[in-house]
C-alpha cells in the first residue's frame, strides 16, 4: 500500500512540475521574442484577444496605463538596433488550476546596460488546444 501512494504522490508531483514547465516556457518564449524585438515569436504565445496594462508609479502618483497589443508589438518591433535592453525576470511564482495559469514575476529593466526601472509582472494564461496562451500581462514600474 505504501508504495501505491507513494508512486500516487510521485506521478502528482511530476505532473504538477510539468505543467507548471510548460506555463514557465510560454513566459521565457515571450520574453526570447522580447528581447530579439521579435513580435512574431511574442504573438506565438499570445492570445489574440491580449489585454495588456501597466501601474506606473512616481514622485506624481500612480496611474494605470492601457495598451493596445498592436502597438506593443509594433513598439517592440521598431526599437533601434543599437539599442539593447534586457528585463532580467527574478522569480516565478506559478499557479495552475485546469486550463488557467497565473504567474507572478518580478523584474529589473535595463536599457543600454543601464538600470531603468524595476517591478512585477503578472500573467494570466489559459490552455487552449493543449496550448498555453498569455491572455493578460499587467506590470508594475517604478524606479
Amino acid at each position: 500500500m505504501k508504495k501505491i501512494l507513494l508512486g500516487f504522490l510521485l506521478f502528482i508531483t511530476g505532473s504538477l512540475y510539468s505543467q507548471n514547465q510548460e506555463v514557465k516556457n510560454v513566459i521565457e518564449t515571450f520574453f526570447q521574442g522580447f528581447h530579439a524585438k521579435d513580435s512574431i515569436v511574442m504573438k506565438s504565445v499570445c492570445s489574440d484577444k491580449l489585454i495588456l496594462q501597466s501601474i506606473i508609479s512616481n514622485v506624481k502618483g500612480t496611474k494605470l496605463i492601457n495598451e493596445n497589443s498592436k502597438d506593443f508589438y509594433r513598439s517592440i518591433a521598431t526599437i533601434p538596433v543599437a539599442t539593447l535592453f534586457e528585463e532580467k525576470l527574478l522569480d516565478y511564482t506559478i499557479q495552475v488550476d485546469g486550463a488557467m495559469a497565473h504567474v507572478w514575476t518580478p523584474y529589473e529593466f535595463f536599457i543600454n546596460g543601464k538600470f531603468s526601472h524595476r517591478g512585477v509582472n503578472a500573467f494570466t494564461m489559459y490552455k487552449e488546444n493543449e496550448n498555453w496562451k498569455i491572455v493578460y500581462i499587467i506590470d508594475t514600474r517604478r524606479k
